[in-house]
């Protein structure tokens, strides 16, 4: 009976799948296409510019360079916070596309003349970049859908754009050690074009959204720092972002220190680092493609909120007791990959009930700004405290991804249930099937 009972839940979902306006799905699949090129480009600047900052700095001093991110990803969402106040969200979107596009290619010309800073500028730009488009993408999808559609399309977006992130990873494991580290960048800027591209096909599908007549011309601030601060439901979803990302910074860390003991030499080693992320983004594809749809329409919200910083605690407890580089490779790939898919499916329903600044401005403070500080903030303690005692032990590290787990959940607790209670007062949100 159980087994007929899931096997019509599942039929259901496919149907419902089916059934969305055409529009709506072929908006979905245009954007989806569009962060599979972008994803596929990151690849190749993530495996190489971690390679090429190790190769100059070495891996001890990472955690410097990732306190200059916060301040790079302030610096950009200044002009795309104008951007998007004066030109609309589709043009906004094709500019800062192109624009990073042209920086990568210009941080491989400085890089191929032997400039070694441009491996620097090259990673943290990295981590500005794609957190500062990729939001776009589901500022647009959050704007678009209604909750009830999400549950449905989240997993196959996700699916579908990380089969770039496959790709990718997977051509920087064959070609680093053939082409050259630094040549893989022009992949990378490449990929910007036709992520722009798609990403303007989807917004001619389904319309551009717009903002009410207070938010029109960013008259609440371009930045948003007003929308977001005078909402203790957003400021939550900061909490959590940055909890999260304390998570991501130490296990990161430990596992780029172990990469460089195994792996001394540049192209060798950004062959590994590119198939590990390779297979982060198979790995994260399954999940998005079969779990996150069914457990998104049958598993309660809070249940899986909750239930994700719980198994990132056993993993962290697993690298405590036996350090290795299998282990850490182990807990920091199920970390990104639950990121990547589960926890950001379901993080983004938060998004869903909010308005267009909500969505568009304060986003972009928590899920880009937020999100690369809580990485550099405590890349930065770290380097501090490294100062005082020289050699910081490796257990230091999954302590502290245990540590903020447990401040993880409790964050889930409480937000899921504002969450709820927003979501009931949203009389469109559980019945509607339409476009915002």
């Amino acid at each position: 009976m159980d087994i007929n009972n899931s096997t019509r839940s599942v039929s259901r979902y496919f149907s419902e799948f089916v059934n969305l306006p055409r529009r709506i799905l072929f908006a979905a699949f245009a954007i989806s296409a569009a962060a599979s090129f972008l994803l596929c480009g990151y690849e190749f600047i993530r495996a190489v510019s971690d390679s090429l900052f190790i190769e100059v700095y070495t891996a001890k001093n990472l955690p410097w360079v990732m306190t200059a991110v916060p301040p790079s990803v302030l610096l950009i969402l200044c002009p795309y916070g104008l951007f998007l106040s004066w030109l609309g969200a589709t043009r906004t979107l094709a500019i800062t596309s192109i624009l990073s596009g042209a920086l990568i290619l210009s941080c491989y010309f400085a890089l191929s003349s032997g400039i070694g800073f441009a491996a620097a500028i090259i990673y943290v730009f990295r981590e500005a970049y794609i957190v500062i488009i990729l939001e776009q993408f589901w500022s647009f999808v959050n704007s678009t859908l209604k909750s009830k559609q999400a549950k449905t399309i989240n997993g196959p977006f996700c699916a579908i754009a990380s089969v770039g992130s496959v790709i990718g990873g997977k051509l920087v494991a064959r070609w680093a050690e053939t082409l050259g580290s630094e040549t893989l960048l022009v992949f990378a800027a490449s990929s910007l074009i036709p992520a722009a591209i798609f990403g303007v096909i989807a917004y001619a599908l389904a319309g551009e959204p717009k903002p009410t007549v207070a938010e029109e011309g960013g008259r609440r601030g371009h930045l948003g720092l007003k929308t977001f601060f005078s909402s203790k439901y957003l400021v939550f979803i900061g909490l959590l972002i940055i909890s999260t990302q304390v998570i991501s910074t130490v296990l990161d860390l430990r596992f780029k220190g172990l990469v460089e003991m195994d792996f001394p030499v540049k192209d060798t080693r950004t062959a590994y680092i590119g198939n590990f992320y390779g297979n982060l983004g198979a790995v994260s594809a399954v999940l998005q493609l079969i779990v996150v749809p069914l457990a998104l329409r049958f598993v309660s919200i809070r249940i899986i909120h909750i239930g994700i910083p719980i198994m990132h605690l056993i993993n962290g407890l697993v690298l405590t007791l036996k350090p290795s580089l299998g282990t850490a490779a182990r807990a920091f790939l199920t970390f990104k990959a639950l990121d990547y898919s589960l926890f950001r499916a379901a993080k983004e329903l938060f998004y869903i009930p909010l308005s267009y600044d909500e969505r568009y401005r304060a986003k972009q403070i928590i899920d880009s700004f937020l999100y690369r500080s809580a990485k550099g903030g405590s890349a930065g303690v770290i380097a501090l405290i490294g100062l005082g005692i020289k050699t910081i032990p490796g257990m230091a590290y999954s302590i502290a991804a245990m540590a903020a787990s447990c401040i993880w959940g409790g964050l889930v607790t409480n937000l899921t249930s504002q969450y709820q209670k927003l979501e009931k007062t949203d009389k469109n949100v559980d019945n509607e099937t339409s476009i915002v």
